[in-house]
C-alpha cells in the first residue's frame, strides 16, 4: 500500500475516532444536564418539604397554644349561668332577708368570691358595663333600644347581665338596653 492510502487510512481513523469521542462527550454532557436537572428538581422538593415541616411545626405550636388558653372555653361558657345565678341570689334579697338569712347569703357570696377568683386564675374577665357607657357591639349585645330623655343614641340605660372574656375572646357578651333618643 502507498503512503499516501495509508495516511488517508490514519486520517479517517483518526477522524472516525475524534468523531465517535465527541457523540460520547455529547452524550456525557447530556447525561450531566440530565442529572443536573434532577439534583435541582430534588433539591427544590426537598426545600419545599422542609418548608412544610416547617409551617406544620409553627401550626402545632399556634394550635398547641390556642388550645391551652381556649381549651377549657366549653366549660367556662357552662359555668357562666352558676355566675348568673349566684348573682340573681344576691341581688334579689332585701336587707330584712339578709338579716334573717345572715349565715345562707355569706355562704352565697363567699362562693361567688371564689368562682370570681377561679375565673381570674384562668384569664375570664366579667365585662361590667354600667349605665351612660357607650354601646360596643364588639362587647355588648342590645336586648331592646328605648327612647330615653337625657341620653344619646348608643347610651347604654341599662345592663341586664354581665358579660365575659377568654383572655382575648368573648365567650359571652353583657346584655344591655340602649338608648335610641335621636340626636
Amino acid at each position: 500500500m502507498s503512503d499516501v492510502n495509508k495516511d488517508d487510512d490514519f486520517q479517517t481513523d483518526h477522524l472516525e475516532a475524534m468523531a465517535e469521542e465527541t457523540v460520547d462527550i455529547m452524550e456525557e454532557n447530556d447525561e450531566m444536564q440530565a442529572l443536573i436537572e434532577e439534583r435541582d428538581m430534588l433539591k427544590d422538593r426537598l426545600l419545599r418539604a422542609l418548608a412544610d415541616i416547617e409551617n406544620t411545626r409553627k401550626r402545632g405550636e399556634r394550635d398547641r397554644r390556642e388550645a391551652e388558653s381556649y381549651g377549657g372555653s366549653k366549660l367556662a361558657k357552662d359555668m357562666l349561668p352558676v355566675y348568673d345565678n349566684l348573682r340573681r341570689a344576691l341581688d334579689s334579697a332585701d336587707d330584712s332577708q339578709r338579716e334573717a338569712a345572715k349565715a345562707i347569703f355569706n355562704g352565697v357570696e363567699l362562693t361567688l368570691r371564689e368562682l370570681i377568683h377561679v375565673f381570674g386564675k384562668h384569664k375570664i374577665e366579667v365585662i361590667l358595663p354600667e349605665v351612660g357607657d357607650r354601646f360596643d357591639p364588639q362587647l355588648h349585645e342590645a336586648m331592646f333600644e328605648a327612647p330615653l330623655p337625657d341620653t344619646k343614641a348608643g347610651d347604654i340605660i341599662q345592663v341586664m347581665s354581665e358579660g365575659f372574656m377568654l383572655h382575648e375572646r368573648l365567650l359571652r357578651p353583657a346584655q344591655v338596653g340602649v338608648s335610641s333618643t335621636p340626636a
